[in-house]
């Protein structure tokens, strides 16, 4: 296999990305002599397929996967990225989509105040909150 170098201002970047990541390969793993070069041209290729993807902007917007009206249930709140049902929005969206909950609400245009938590969950931890005391001052000191 050959490599085809096409003139960019980041083929000297790949080239030294591709140099690394081979030599790391083959630093823990036997490769034989011969496929050395099959290897070095398919780290290349791969490592310019992940970095051409990044270049494209997508040039339309992404649609929710629910309206965004019907999204908030009593027991579970719909994200509007995979619409998957959720009690707790927060932790899923950081795990999956790298978002925290106001770049969530700027994507999607919702309000400030959209919850991030189903209503009823939200209400069974205040009222759990409430019974063990917290939130309340201490007493005696």
């Amino acid at each position: 296999m050959e490599i085809v170098e096409t003139p960019s201002k980041n083929s000297d970047a790949l080239i030294e990305l591709t140099a690394d990541v081979v030599a790391a390969y083959v630093s823990n793993n036997p490769v034989p002599v011969g496929e050395l070069p099959n290897l070095i041209a398919d780290v290349h290729a791969a490592l310019g397929r992940v970095g051409g993807s990044s270049e494209q902007p997508s040039a339309e917007k992404q649609k929710p996967a629910v309206n965004p009206k019907r999204s908030v249930h009593d027991d579970y709140i719909v994200c509007l990225e995979d619409g998957k049902k959720f009690k707790s929005l927060k932790r899923h969206l950081m795990t999956h989509y790298n978002l925290t909950p106001e770049e969530y609400r700027e994507k999607w245009g919702l309000d400030a105040n959209y919850p991030m938590v189903a209503p009823n969950y939200a209400a069974a931890r205040s009222q759990l909150a409430k019974k063990m005391g917290l939130g309340r001052k201490r007493k005696g000191r």
